[in-house]
């Protein structure tokens, strides 16, 4: 067993063992950083590389291999040193057999983000908060979801009393309530809403827009952008508001964006429509790289490819594209 050191603190902020006491740890792990210190602090280690990357965890197409698709959507986005979870895909088993077949550390995440409220968006949150039960997730404003504060107009109409009705026809025997949160399948989260668009982090930004579409109209959905050297990276959940109105969004932080991940919502646009927004993003808004899935669309997805050619970003499942 080897006995134990007592490091003294030198002025340059790394413990240096004085050479009678190393031990053989301490020699070795000094002879390799080439450094007069040993392993006791992480100035003498040298930094692990920062990861400048998207990794799609969930997806329902994909080269070949063990992973399994399934219809929805997630990625991992390293970037500057910050790690963050976009949306949970469509099934909790698969998300977890995905993140353990490709090693990924859900553990240590910088926040979450859940761009809306759909199924194939949220349902592996549950997996991601029992490894993570702390991680803030972002989310957009809902009523009645997320945690949302039950409506004043809902709360005051559980006070009204009606002197002809007996107490137990009153709601709560007639007791006042006070506003309180919203029900939720996760009620241990800790959800931060997000109403407007804003930063969240330096460089890393929130936006949120509404639906004005057919079936999903009023629904909020958020987007995150990264700012990068060249621009701006986006990465969108269903694109829901609409892929352009998003990227006009987008260019308010910033002119240039560089690349778009994620779901465009193009499923059931019509040939002529998915070849006058493919066109759209690449002529009239300058959108560098493109790497679409989910919900684009079989017809959107060739329309890109062909557009973009090797500027066209394969994002199916597994693929981890480097970030700029």
């Amino acid at each position: 067993m080897l006995t134990p050191v007592s490091p003294e603190i030198i002025p340059s902020g790394f413990i240096k063992i004085p050479r009678e006491r190393e031990t053989y740890e301490s020699i070795v792990f000094r002879q390799l950083a080439g450094r007069d210190c040993a392993v006791m602090l992480p100035e003498c280690m040298p930094a692990a590389p920062s990861k400048s990357q998207v990794t799609i965890l969930y997806e329902a197409f994909g080269k070949p291999s063990n992973l399994k698709k399934d219809w929805g959507y997630s990625a991992l986005i390293e970037y500057g040193g910050k790690r963050i979870l976009f949306d949970t895909g469509n099934n909790v088993e698969v998300l977890k057999y995905n993140v353990e077949t490709l090693k990924i550390d859900l553990q240590h995440l910088d926040f979450v983000v859940i761009s809306h409220r759909h199924g194939d968006h949220t349902s592996g949150l549950s997996y991601v908060l029992g490894v993570n039960p702390a991680v803030p997730i972002y989310t957009p404003y809902e009523v009645s979801g997320f945690g949302t504060p039950v409506l004043p107009g809902i709360v005051a109409a559980m006070n009204r009393r009606i002197p002809s009705l007996p107490d137990d026809m009153h709601y709560f025997d007639g007791q006042h309530q006070e506003p309180r949160p919203s029900g939720s399948p996760w009620p241990t989260a800790h959800f931060i809403q997000i109403a407007k668009t804003r930063e969240v982090a330096p460089g890393f930004f929130i936006i949120s827009l509404v639906s004005d579409a057919a079936g999903t109209k009023e629904m909020q959905e958020i987007s995150l952008a990264i700012q990068t050297p060249e621009g701006l990276v986006l990465i969108v959940g269903c694109a829901h508001p609409g892929i352009q109105n998003i990227i006009q969004e987008a260019k308010r932080l910033d002119a240039r964006i560089y690349s778009v991940f994620g779901g465009f919502h193009l499923l059931a646009a019509s040939d002529a429509e998915v070849q006058k927004i493919a066109t759209a993003l690449h002529d009239q808004w300058k959108i560098e790289r493109i790497g679409p899935g989910h919900c684009t669309g079989l017809p959107a997805l060739a329309a890109l490819r062909d557009l973009y050619q090797g500027e066209y970003l394969s994002a199916g499942l597994g693929s981890v594209i480097p970030l700029p």
